[in-house]
């Protein structure tokens, strides 16, 4: 794991997500290096700093952008303002989540994401799913030389990510190259569901799963809907589980990082053990799950376990999980792997230092983990790896 801040935890898994997603050294170097001192801080001064830092890059991008725009450079704006997103929403995702400012700085970063992609010439769309009167944002990504329907991976996030964050890493890139298309979603609790629509996440994740499904069904033509599984990445090793076992259209699952009993998780960071994902840790989870206060939000998360769930899977699933997992420990991975009695291919998959990608669902290095990942989702939906 790369450590900028060497005491720093939180500020140490953005910059590296941010790496993951695409960000240059020179200009991590630039944005973190007037940043040690603020790194010690309580959050609210800290975040604050780092957000100045980061979104002040992020500006000078867009202006070069611009420039470029102006002389009729595309393809080198898109890049620019591709970077910029990512700077935008490393230092968005470190705000409470009633910070001034936040909800504004987010709108920027969609835009500039959205002019990054259009401008690059990027594969990948923009779609709307209708859901409880509102709709669910997702991003497509068509699998590449494929004729006819083709199979697709619905790809969810995790506690604090985003859709634009999973596109970045890569996974759905990797799949089109295999003749896999993608759906990354912003599910209830996350991304625009939970910042402009105020969906908070709920435990019967089937709920919203099958509705996505449904869309895809009825509506996309290049969809091979025989062919459709679902992948969830932190938090999202809890939601997918939970989706597949109880909406059976689904035809395999994945979790990048298992997260079995994400309850037993809480009750041991309420006793400051393991790691937090986010600053101000308790209002961002009451926040993603609608809770009044931290005792109604451990209420709410009694549900979010996954015994007496994962005998009702009866497709195939993989759960990957890195040796050095210091959010959820590795034995929950074990745990999932061991509750899927009935999967007629079951495989559990530790990322070890061999390959990289030992830190929590692989942000530290996910190129390979997730390239095993695409392998095994492409050889489970009948597309290619060759």
């Amino acid at each position: 794991m790369f450590k900028y801040f060497p005491t720093n935890y939180v500020w140490n898994l953005s910059v590296d997500l941010a790496i993951e997603m695409g960000a240059r050294m020179g200009e991590i170097e630039e944005m973190c290096a007037p940043l040690q001192q603020a790194a010690l801080q309580p959050d609210a001064e800290g975040v604050c700093a780092f957000r100045e830092s980061w979104a002040r890059m992020a500006d000078k991008l867009c202006n070069l952008a611009d420039e470029d725009i102006a002389h009729g450079r595309l393809l080198s704006a898109g890049e620019k303002y591709n970077r910029a997103a990512i700077y935008y929403l490393t230092c968005e995702r470190l705000q409470r989540h009633d910070a001034e400012g936040r909800l504004t700085l987010y709108r920027r970063f969609l835009d500039i994401f959205a002019r990054g992609v259009h401008l690059s010439r990027e594969n990948c769309q923009r779609v709307q799913i209708p859901y409880e009167g509102q709709h669910l944002a997702g991003l497509f990504v068509a699998a590449e030389n494929v004729q006819g329907p083709a199979p697709l991976l619905l790809q969810v996030n995790g506690l604090d990510s985003t859709k634009e964050m999973r596109y970045r890493i890569g996974l759905p890139a990797w799949l089109a190259k295999r003749g896999v298309s993608s759906l990354v979603v912003d599910q209830p609790g996350t991304g625009e569901a939970l910042r402009l629509q105020g969906l908070h996440a709920r435990f019967d994740t089937e709920h919203w799963a099958s509705r996505v499904f449904d869309w895809l069904e009825q509506t996309r033509a290049d969809v091979d809907s025989r062919r459709i599984g679902l992948e969830g990445v932190s938090l999202g090793g809890y939601y997918c589980p939970r989706a597949v076992a109880f909406e059976a259209r689904f035809v395999c699952g994945v979790v990048w990082g298992a997260n079995h009993d994400w309850y037993d998780v809480q009750r041991k960071r309420l006793a400051r053990e393991g790691d937090f994902p986010v600053p101000h840790y308790w209002d961002h989870v009451c926040w993603v799950w609608g809770a009044r206060d931290v005792d109604d939000f451990m209420r709410i998360a009694e549900n979010v376990r996954l015994d007496g769930v994962l005998d009702r899977i009866e497709v195939p699933f993989l759960v990957a999980h890195g040796e050095k997992d210091s959010q959820i420990p590795l034995h929950w991975a074990q745990r999932t792997y061991d509750g899927l009695i009935n999967s007629p291919k079951r495989e559990l998959k530790i990322f070890t230092a061999r390959e990289g990608g030992v830190q929590h669902s692989s942000f530290d290095n996910s190129i390979n983990a997730g390239h095993y990942i695409a392998d095994w989702v492409a050889e489970s939906l009948n597309g290619k790896t060759v």
